[in-house]
């Protein structure tokens, strides 16, 4: 199976570090989050990808053309023109890069790369967010749920302290960010039929999150899978700065991988 990442959009609510990069390049421990997600995947036997380029699109591509020079020490040997990569970090990916423009919705990219897909099973998820999801347990669910969908589905936690106050103004209970309202939302990580391109059309405008994904849970065809494990996305700079804390304290849930 292959892996759709969504790495077109803007990212404005991370504007600190996507006025110079598209946001699935901002780093964390040194690596866009990109290679993180795609590394959790490859953890799991898919190496397979197709990335769904938009803004500052070039950016991901350059990364990818000088894997190397990214990720490896070098010698160059101008006289010659030669290249040597010291202690080569290569990984075992086949990634392609798709120009799905640079306002196109969600859907819209999905729907431009199907091309690159065929008529098979994929997997699909945005460029922003880290987990140790089970990847291989969600296949395995998805193929026995024998919907067209199968979505990823998370309890965040709240983000703020709840307080229980009595009648005369007395903090009587105080919790540390407690569970959220109890519901289940969209963790961004799904697996899909060949037949979910058929609800999407083919106009750029389409939102994937909207009436595509609102037709396939009407009619029925959409599981979900729920993880109570970890889930993050990386929505804004307090986000960024909590990821890189856990990666450089070797605190990372996400680091299913040696």
């Amino acid at each position: 199976m292959k892996v759709v990442i969504l790495a077109g959009g803007f990212g404005t609510r991370l504007s600190e570090a996507t006025n110079l990069i598209p946001k699935p390049m901002v780093e964390i421990g040194g690596k866009p989050i990109l290679w993180h997600i795609m590394k959790t995947y490859a953890e799991h036997g898919i190496t397979e990808f197709v990335v769904c380029c938009g803004y500052k699109g070039y950016i991901i591509k350059e990364w990818f053309a000088n894997y190397f020079l990214h990720t490896s020490d070098v010698t160059f040997d101008l006289a010659n023109n030669q290249m040597e990569v010291h202690n080569s970090q290569s990984e075992s990916w086949k990634v392609t890069l798709v120009d799905t423009g640079l306002n196109t919705m969600t859907g819209g990219r999905i729907k431009k790369v199907q091309k690159y897909i065929g008529n098979e099973p994929f997997l699909l998820t945005y460029g922003d967010g880290v987990t140790d999801l089970n990847i291989s347990e969600t296949i395995k669910f998805h193929k026995k749920a024998g919907k067209l969908l199968t979505v990823t589905a998370y309890k965040p936690q709240g983000k703020f302290g709840s307080l229980e106050i009595n009648e005369s103004g007395i903090v009587t209970s105080f919790t540390e960010k407690p569970a959220g309202d109890g519901n289940w939302i969209n963790a961004g990580y799904f697996i899909c039929q060949p037949e979910v391109f058929d609800y999407i059309g083919d106009e750029d405008s389409v939102i994937f999150e909207k009436i595509p994904l609102e037709n396939i849970a009407k009619d029925g065809e959409m599981a979900s899978y729920k993880h109570q494990g970890f889930w993050k996305p990386m929505d804004i700079l307090r986000d960024n700065i909590e990821l890189n804390e856990m990666w450089d304290n070797n605190k990372a849930p996400w680091k299913i991988w040696k």
